[in-house]
């Protein structure tokens, strides 16, 4: 899975269909409250960031894993064996050993060793031990597990989403401005790292009288969408500092529907273990955006 890459559940409900980009849907407001509903579900389901609880930068050679804090990967106590394991790093392949009696998983089958898919090559390989996940990451070619665990405080203590309230204000036809070839810019994250990816075209469109521009990106060969990280004069003020997604269709005709009635927070306001991009200089809008997912200080401490 690519880094940037969101959840199946995500990407199926981040596109309401519409009948003509300049037409707003007779049942507008239902429908974004019906995807805000789905993205409260996917965050607290057993997959969603809200179960993310720990993320494990591995060195070469031998990482053991278990509930014993000693470990290079201690996971939660009570939730696993003392020792439970270790993942191997060698010349940038991880492989998985489970100490003998212990129960581990993948993909339903009993494991005792095997690679470890990362998320860069595809959907990774999960490992399951009890209630827990732990699967590989690449970020910057630096491998780590990340953990996932159904019974983290994090999902038990979650209070539920805030939003602004639905303002078809909001809801903006942008010009696409096509990049022939596409331009490679670079996107930050929180880890002080850089990536480059490939940006299609400028979205223009004009807001409260005024004319602004973003340029989106794509999260890997052949996406169905657009994606835009942005900051605006609410960042900080009311959502979360260090900005906020929302995802679009392709364009059509030239033009494309900007929806920031769905723009939402990113991981990092949820669990301090997730590795967030960051918006480039370019989409940090000089007005508030008092529309989407707002931030009321009850999500995880930020990084």
């Amino acid at each position: 899975m690519h880094p940037l890459r969101r959840p199946a559940l995500i990407v199926a409900i981040a596109a309401v269909p519409i009948l003509a980009a300049d037409r707003l849907p007779d049942d507008y407001p239902a429908q974004i409250e019906s995807w805000r509903t789905a993205r409260e579900a996917r965050l607290r389901s057993d997959d969603g960031w809200l179960t993310v609880a720990g993320l494990f930068w591995l060195h070469d050679g031998e990482n053991r894993f278990g509930s014993d804090p000693s470990g290079e990967i201690a996971l939660p106590q009570g939730s696993s064996p003392a020792r439970a394991g270790r993942f191997d790093l060698k010349e940038g392949r991880v492989t998985v050993s489970i100490e003998p009696g212990v129960t581990a998983t993948s993909g339903g089958a009993p494991v005792t060793t095997m690679p470890m898919r990362p998320d860069t090559a595809g959907d990774p390989d999960l490992l399951t031990v009890g209630d827990l996940t732990l699967f590989v990451i690449e970020r910057g070619g630096r491998p780590a597990i990340r953990l996932r665990d159904k019974n983290s405080a994090m999902r038990r203590d979650f209070k539920g989403l805030s939003w602004f309230p639905v303002d078809p204000a909001y809801r903006v036809v942008a010009t696409f401005v096509k990049y022939d070839p596409p331009r490679m810019i670079p996107i930050p994250n929180i880890l002080g790292q850089t990536e480059p990816l490939p940006c299609p075209g400028a979205l223009t469109f004009s807001l409260k009288g005024r004319p602004f521009r973003l340029e989106p990106v794509l999260e890997e060969p052949g996406a169905t969408e657009l994606f835009v990280i942005f900051r605006d004069q609410t960042s900080g003020r009311g959502t979360y500092p260090s900005g906020r997604f929302v995802y679009t269709d392709l364009p059509k005709d030239g033009k494309v529907v900007l929806d920031f009635n769905k723009a939402y927070n990113p991981p990092c306001a949820f669990t301090p273990y997730a590795t967030c991009p960051l918006p480039p200089k370019q989409n940090v809008l000089a007005i508030p955006i008092d529309a989407g997912e707002r931030d009321d200080g009850h999500h995880a401490a930020q990084k």
